[in-house]
């Protein structure tokens, strides 16, 4: 899994910088005991990834992979202390978390991201949650109460760290239009790169660009 998401992994002996962007060491030593994997891009040290046999519960593994963020020898770069990401995996189940979350959490994960990915988001001064507790008031002009309601109702949950939320409006109420205002203050002050929007009939797709591109 590593390998496929552009990881050159390496044993201690024989470490080669130079043959990937993104080098993941085996068994690296720790004040703390050994990471199974130590990330760096780079050259610098950005997470670790503790694997675990195919069938473990990975439930309070976080505990054992948070040590190890903290415990790298001083005479190895890092992109910063602790380090930012952690992974549990046992290669079925793959869990991720970015300590620098406000109430950072795991989550599940389908494999790793990619090296540079890890990089362009070590080297932002906010996480995309951190900047989702901070967006700016809303602008209600053009926007219906319900609407309005709506979004900030959104806003604010994802805000609480709860990212599961449910708009139910009446038909003809500006679903759409209250969906694409939501995502575009979601791009715009979130700095969200992507946003999926899934319709189940293809009138609802048109009916959508049609508010995009008017």
């Amino acid at each position: 899994m590593l390998d496929l998401a552009g990881w050159s992994v390496q044993d201690m002996k024989g470490l080669d910088f130079t043959a990937s962007r993104g080098v993941a060491i085996r068994e690296f030593p720790l004040k703390a005991g050994f990471a199974d994997y130590m990330l760096f891009v780079d050259r610098q040290a950005v997470g670790i990834v503790e694997a675990k046999k195919e069938g473990t519960s990975l439930g309070g593994v976080d505990t054992q992979s948070r040590k190890y963020l903290d415990g790298l020898p001083p005479h190895v770069q890092r992109i910063g202390t602790p380090l930012p990401f952690a992974y549990e995996s046992t290669g079925l189940e793959t869990m991720f978390r970015d300590v620098r979350d406000p109430d950072y959490r795991s989550r599940r994960l389908f494999s790793f991201y990619r090296p540079e990915t890890l990089m362009g988001w070590a080297r932002e001064p906010e996480t995309l949650r951190a900047r989702l507790k901070d967006m700016p008031p809303l602008v209600t002009a053009g926007l219906r109460e319900c609407q309005v309601e709506a979004i900030e109702g959104l806003e604010h949950s994802l805000s609480e760290n709860r990212p599961r939320s449910l708009i139910q409006m009446a038909t003809g109420s500006g679903k759409t239009f209250t969906a694409v205002s939501f995502a575009y203050r979601l791009i715009k002050h979130a700095r969200a790169e992507r946003v999926l929007f899934l319709v189940d009939r293809a009138n609802l797709g048109r009916q959508t660009l049609k508010t995009l591109l008017p």
